[in-house]
């Protein structure tokens, strides 16, 4: 049986041996990649900290394309506080944004630029919600590993009501709530979401995306080795024949 594997793979060509080999290890591949895409706005503040400005700076704009990175959003590290939310969102226990920095909350390009300090610490290039989007994903990830692969894909509408729902209604609702138009200010209580529910929702999203996808690009990929297997057979039964 080994012989017989390892002549199929010497008549593949470099595709299909490419191809067969991503099917076996895309799920590596896919947690190295959540790995360092969420390392990198760890290792940032790290970097601030000791004086490495630059690359810290690199980072930081590298993100920015993808994350609004508003401090009062996000996570801080090597600081007084690991995080310091708007007044209006009525954390207790933390310091706002406003009374730690002086800055005025409605300020955005000054919340989005403002990387932190030794004293206040230095914000993760990603926000609070991010973090935990890709945090999960990445725990997902390696658990569905660790398992084989064998977790079945959870149903839709979970991941609709428990994934999609709580974050729409978190994000959505605060997006509405504080546009500056009369009607709509009428119509809705100004909100300011917490770092905790933040946090949750996006953990949420991340999570049951993951176990949503991951499960069937398995599916996809089972499909591709059967093919390829089947590929293989009719491979060596040609060089059989010609030999």
């Amino acid at each position: 049986m080994v012989q017989y594997s390892i002549l199929a793979f010497k008549i593949m060509n470099n595709p299909d041996r490419i191809t067969l080999w991503l099917t076996r290890h895309y799920m590596s591949i896919f947690n190295l990649f959540i790995f360092i895409y969420i390392g990198l706005p760890f290792l940032a503040p790290g970097l601030m900290k000791v004086g490495m400005t630059m690359p810290a700076n690199l980072i930081y704009k590298t993100y920015s394309f993808t994350c609004h990175q508003l401090a009062f959003r996000s996570w801080f590290l090597f600081g007084e506080q690991a995080a310091y939310p708007r007044k209006t969102a009525a954390v207790q226990g933390l310091e706002s944004y406003e009374a730690a920095t002086g800055f005025d909350t409605n300020d955005f390009f000054k919340a989005r630029n403002f990387n932190g300090d030794d004293f206040h610490g230095y914000k993760i290039a990603l926000c609070e919600r991010d973090v935990a989007i890709y945090a999960s994903i990445l725990l997902f990830g390696l658990i569905f590993s660790l398992t084989g692969r064998k977790i079945f894909p959870l149903p839709w509408y979970i991941w609709v009501f428990i994934g999609i729902v709580p974050l729409g209604i978190d994000g959505v609702s605060q997006l509405a709530s504080q546009l500056p138009l009369s009607f709509i200010q009428q119509l809705l209580p100004y909100r300011e979401s917490t770092p905790l529910l933040r946090t949750l929702t996006g953990f949420l999203f991340g999570l049951t995306t993951a176990w949503f996808a991951y499960p069937l690009v398995e599916m996809s990929m089972q499909d591709t080795i059967r093919l390829s297997k089947s590929k293989q057979v009719r491979l060596i039964n040609n060089n059989s024949s010609i030999e």
